[in-house]
């Protein structure tokens, strides 16, 4: 190979310039010191050009000003209750300030046409996909179908079991057992101090569902440490009002006046429970204390009455952390396998104050 004088410029795959020699190897040209200023001005325009392509590729790369939106599918379980209903609106709301394109499917409450839905999704070729599972297990098929297209997902609310769990990138959860830890914290420092055994009847949600499952332990972990508290009943209410209402008149009937607290799994079960304590022509939230979970409006309300002591919030709002951790993913950004939903414990003397601003 020729040697190239260190005091040459070389440019690769240039036209020929006026005044440039070629040298042994043609693909390669070498511009004589002799013309600075071309060489100079050939430098300046590659440079230039250079520049302006990685310029215009950054430009317009997904979710930029200027580029296409970033297109995240979702999946809800279904519009089964007030909070979910929440969650959708977040959702939506949130991609849209977000500059987001939402594909948003309802799944109805089925697995079966969640599953459809994801494939549905896979098939438009989405950037990011997330859904809320409407059951627990039975997702290993379609998920491995995401991951062969090279789209990530996300959970959200609740975890799946699969046999990989690098089929999902990330879940952003609820921390069940945390609220029902939560709710036995609270009662623990209201009741301090106090004298004698505190007896608690507890209405719990659907049996085998791993929100009542959660919910139940959480509690109990907390309450265990105090052998002055104590659960002298469990009974269902399936996390409906009327389910509420009907297991407390029982509960009453047949407890009576030891009951000294209701732990209720849900908002819906324990405002149920409020008007079977009020038949018995009891006061709520003196004669028995009331401690419920979800945050929702009606509790807001029952706790600005005095008839319940306090909520613990499990919060449908995520949609914005939804879509930062979708603008992450499509950054190529790395994410913790596990994230939590932002929560909070409201007793009955914050709610008054609170109650104007609940979107539930």
């Amino acid at each position: 190979m020729d040697r190239i004088d260190d005091r040459d410029v070389v440019l690769e795959r240039l036209p020929q310039p006026l005044h440039a020699s070629r040298g042994a190897r043609g693909g390669i040209q070498t511009v004589n010191r002799r013309t600075p200023a071309l060489a100079c001005a050939l430098l300046r325009t590659f440079a230039a050009a250079t520049f302006a392509i990685g310029l215009l590729a950054g430009c317009h790369s997904k979710g930029s000003a200027d580029g296409p939106p970033i297109v995240l599918g979702f999946s809800q379980s279904g519009p089964d209750n007030i909070w979910r209903t929440a969650n959708s609106d977040s959702i939506k709301s949130a991609a849209a300030a977000a500059g987001i394109q939402l594909r948003f499917i309802d799944a109805q409450q089925s697995q079966q046409e969640q599953i459809e839905s994801l494939r549905a999704l896979i098939a438009q070729r989405v950037d990011v996909i997330a859904f809320t599972p409407v059951a627990e297990a039975g997702w290993d098929e379609v998920l491995h179908e995401a991951k062969k297209a090279g789209i990530p997902v996300v959970l959200t609310a609740r975890d799946i079991k699969v046999g990989d769990r690098s089929l999902y990138t990330s879940v952003l959860a609820l921390d069940f057992v945390e609220e029902g830890r939560n709710a036995a914290r609270w009662l623990l420092e209201f009741k301090l101090g106090r004298l004698g055994h505190t007896n608690i009847v507890e209405l719990q949600g659907t049996p085998g569902s791993a929100l009542a499952d959660d919910r139940r332990r959480g509690f109990q972990e907390v309450i265990d440490t105090d052998p002055h508290f104590r659960i002298i009943r469990s009974e269902s209410g399936e996390f409906t009002r009327t389910g509420g209402r009907q297991v407390m008149k029982k509960l009453l009937r047949e407890e009576g006046k030891q009951i000294n607290v209701l732990y209720a799994h849900n908002d819906e079960m324990a405002l149920g429970a409020i008007e079977a304590i009020e038949q018995a022509r009891l006061k709520p939230g003196k004669d028995i204390i009331i401690i419920s979970i979800d945050g929702i409006r009606g509790a807001f309300e029952a706790m600005a009455a005095g008839k319940l002591n306090v909520s613990v919030e499990c919060n449908p709002l995520f949609g914005p952390q939804l879509m930062g951790i979708t603008k992450d993913l499509v950054a190529h950004r790395r994410l913790p396998h596990r994230l939590v939903v932002e929560e909070f414990t409201y007793p009955m003397d914050l709610a008054r104050d609170a109650l104007p601003a609940r979107k539930y």
